[in-house]
């Protein structure tokens, strides 16, 4: 079994393989026609963080037998996707953070209109991304398990995840709610949606790319939805515990907002509780996955990862 030393040189391994990509991600031939609105896009692209989708896209292809090189456009474009809803969220209109990643925002830099360009330009870059790798596979110059058909369907879960009906519904509701209490129920749709999506969409769309057999799907399915979860009940916790130099953003802004989370809705003990219901619902996943005859060591550590990361 990696000890924790292992899982964090991997972990970093897989973040440089995506980092390398995402710094090329805005080459053209000649000089940038829009300079300004590329300069700002990649601002917010490359400002680090954990990088969580895009590993948990290369790790789960690697695990499922897809080589982390063929599965590395989906893993790029759901990273241009999470930073382009980071940028229209911190938005005035939204929720009007000045800080994200540790330093200021992109419309504190750049202005509101540039801002709402750079996501739009982001967002429209990792359709092109994908589309581009699923071309490369009909002419046979990208090889995945899956074939066309896989990355074809790899595709359309990530934008399924990104839209009305995952983070983008979720966010609706989220707006909506400011203000108002939700039950315990509504408070979890939500987040399956609007955070919990966006995790579940890495771990499936690999599957489609490894052309994994359906119970093994099922079971990262499973393993992902319950890790989305249980990452916005963390994100909950830090954001009433841990300090913002620790979380690279404003602590305290939702229950400033009157929004409901996890500990608002629970309290800070009842809400660790959830998170160890859902860290065992994902464990209990991957054991499926290992009886279906794979090795998940890497996505166990990702379980313990989230279970004491500090930002």
């Amino acid at each position: 079994m990696p000890d924790a030393q292992e899982f964090r040189d991997d972990y970093a391994c897989l973040a440089d393989f995506v980092e390398k990509a995402l710094a090329e991600a805005f080459a053209v031939p000649g000089p940038h026609p829009a300079p300004l609105v590329a300069e700002a896009a990649r601002y917010s692209l490359l400002a680090g963080g954990k990088r969580i989708r895009p590993v948990l896209a290369l790790a789960t292809a690697r695990l499922l037998g897809c080589p982390p090189e063929a599965a590395l456009p989906y893993a790029s474009a759901l990273e241009m996707i999470h930073t382009y809803s980071l940028i229209h969220d911190d938005l005035p209109c939204m929720d009007d953070d000045d800080f994200r990643r540790g330093r200021p925002t992109c419309h504190k830099v750049y202005g509101e209109a540039v801002a709402v360009l750079a996501g739009d330009a982001l967002l429209n870059l990792a359709y092109e991304t994908m589309a581009r790798a699923c071309l490369e596979t009909a002419d046979g110059a990208r090889s995945v398990p899956g074939g066309i058909a896989g990355a074809l369907r790899a595709q359309a879960e990530i934008a399924r995840a990104a839209g009305h009906l995952g983070m983008v519904g979720g966010q609706t509701v989220d707006v909506a709610g400011e203000g108002r209490a939700l039950d315990a129920a509504s408070l979890e749709a939500m987040h399956r949606m609007k955070t919990g999506a966006l995790l579940r969409a890495p771990a499936v769309a690999a599957a489609h790319l490894a052309g994994a057999p359906d119970a093994a799907r099922d079971a990262v399915s499973r393993f992902a939805s319950a890790l989305g979860l249980a990452f916005q009940i963390k994100d909950d916790l830090l954001d009433v515990t841990a300090e913002a130099a620790e979380i690279g953003k404003t602590p305290g802004k939702d229950a400033k907002a009157g929004k409901t989370t996890f500990v608002t809705l629970f309290g800070a003990d009842g809400a660790s509780v959830r998170l160890a219901e859902e860290s065992r619902r994902a464990s209990e996943a991957l054991d499926d996955l290992e009886r279906e005859g794979f090795d998940p060591e890497f996505l166990r550590g990702l379980v313990r990862y989230q279970l004491e990361r500090r930002k």
